[in-house]
């Protein structure tokens, strides 16, 4: 196949390819271009072996070791341990719970706040008057569920 007056082969095409979609992963986010630049790559090799085989073919091959190539890649990514799943790494209730705070304003009427830190979070719990000690036993979204200390 000439290019711009450069005579290419086949092969050396599937590899370019294989190149830029590698490239393609770096810079895109997401994790899926790698795959078919697998698929490209090999293709490429076939392609050096057996210059002859038609087109289709070509596309078939490529298809092919991409399909295996993702398989065998989602098989690894579902194997790996994930190191990002620090549990309550985003939930700041959830550390919460088990600490044991002062009431700053009285819970009456099943409502108050505790002293969290150097803040003031709104709790639920038996009604209690300020300054008694509680233990956060858990979470409604921004609200605090307390009891008090036996």
């Amino acid at each position: 196949m000439t290019i711009f007056g450069i005579d290419f082969s086949m092969w050396s095409l599937w590899l370019a390819g294989a190149l830029v979609l590698a490239i393609m992963e770096v810079i895109a986010p997401g994790f899926f271009m790698i795959f078919l630049a697998v698929g490209a790559a090999i293709t490429g090799f076939v392609m050096l072996i057996a210059p002859d085989l038609h087109p289709i073919a070509q596309a078939l091959l490529f298809a092919l070791f991409s399909g295996v190539a993702v398989m065998l890649g989602r098989r690894w990514y579902h194997r790996s341990p994930s190191t990002a799943g620090v549990p309550g790494m985003n939930d700041r209730t959830a550390k919460l719970i088990g600490r044991t705070v002062e009431v700053c304003e009285p819970i009456v009427g099943g409502e108050g706040r505790v002293k969290v830190g150097d803040g003031a979070w709104t709790a639920n719990g038996p009604d209690m008057p300020a300054g008694a000690r509680v233990r956060i036993t858990g979470a409604a979204g921004s609200v605090l569920l307390v009891e008090p200390l036996a």
